[in-house]
């Protein structure tokens, strides 16, 4: 079976203002990047546009139907500090979310072996009834929603390893022992969450914090020792991956230090839990990652080792 590669060219339509780290660039970055020879078997599609039911998976339905009333019909609003809308943010993310199921239906019903989302704006830091750092509905909560409840799966397993600590996932599973959360990231850094004792009302979230200038042994460690064997106790039957890539050295975000080789590794790593547990079953949907060469690097490692290339 092939790997899915979904995206849409509506996705760039969602206008940030000038000088924004989260620009359509990023995904003309994922694009080039996925034009190397290598990824020629690629089963390329369109992300399609979701329902707006969807949503209601993971969030307040006054809150999406506020959302989808505020989205402008010109120039830019702003709802916070570092999130905006423009008059195409609204197709832009309901795409996100439909990528992310349309990948999940096509895993779980094993058409492919597993898939790789490339959408903006990113998703993990959407709180059940919040927009915050430059996202509006969590793609991978829903994905992993829609899995339960279409497929009738029992576990399902997020992991998280975006430079920052996805809030807005770990809000929505905090009290749901069917969904295990796990996060490496940058502490202290936006959002102020994700310690180490925050482990949610069943200990199925798993956080494992990193420290500036902290590196490649230090993030596979806190894999190999903390968050791979968590994974493999809980056993989830499907692994779905928040994949932000400013854990990168070049990222002007954060200071990780991480190389595109140890995207690589870590997808590898989830992989072969995936092979265990959940019939091989990865859904990965792009988060952050803000410098273009690193992002371009970082992608094509992650894809390579999906696709097996």
């Amino acid at each position: 079976m092939s790997t899915l590669y979904l995206s849409h060219e509506a996705c760039l339509d969602h206008a940030t203002p000038s000088g924004h780290p989260e620009r359509a660039d990023r995904l003309r970055a994922v694009e080039e990047a996925l034009t190397e020879e290598r990824f020629a078997l690629l089963d390329r599609d369109e992300a399609p546009e979701a329902d707006i039911a969807l949503a209601l998976l993971c969030h307040n339905e006054h809150y999406v139907t506020e959302l989808r009333q505020m989205a402008p019909t010109s120039g830019i609003i702003y709802l916070d500090g570092d999130t905006s809308m423009s008059p195409g943010t609204w197709e832009a993310v309901m795409r996100g979310v439909g990528g992310a199921v349309a990948a999940t239906e096509s895993v779980m019903s094993g058409r492919h072996r597993n898939a790789f989302v490339a959408v903006r704006p990113p998703g993990h830091h959407a709180e059940i009834a919040k927009p915050m750092g430059f996202c509006f509905f969590d793609n991978v909560a829903i994905a992993a929603r829609y899995a339960q409840r279409t497929f009738g799966i029992e576990r399902a397993a997020i992991i998280d390893f975006d430079v920052h600590h996805g809030n807005g996932t770990q809000d929505i599973f905090w009290a749901d022992k069917s969904v295990m959360y796990c996060s490496t990231h940058q502490m202290p850094l936006f959002p102020g969450t994700g310690a180490r004792g925050e482990r949610g009302e069943h200990d199925t979230i798993v956080n494992a914090p990193l420290a500036s200038e902290d590196g490649s042994l230090e993030f596979r460690s806190a894999f190999e020792n903390l968050i791979l064997p968590q994974l493999t106790k809980f056993s989830p039957e499907l692994v779905i991956i928040s994949a932000g890539f400013d854990a990168h050295y070049r990222d002007p975000l954060a200071s990780l230090n991480l190389r595109a080789e140890d995207f690589g590794w870590v997808t590898r790593k989830l992989m072969d839990l995936a092979d265990k547990c959940a019939g091989g079953r990865v859904v990965s949907v792009l988060e952050g990652g803000y410098d273009l060469q690193g992002l371009k690097e970082s992608v094509s490692a992650h894809v390579a080792a999906l696709t097996g290339a």
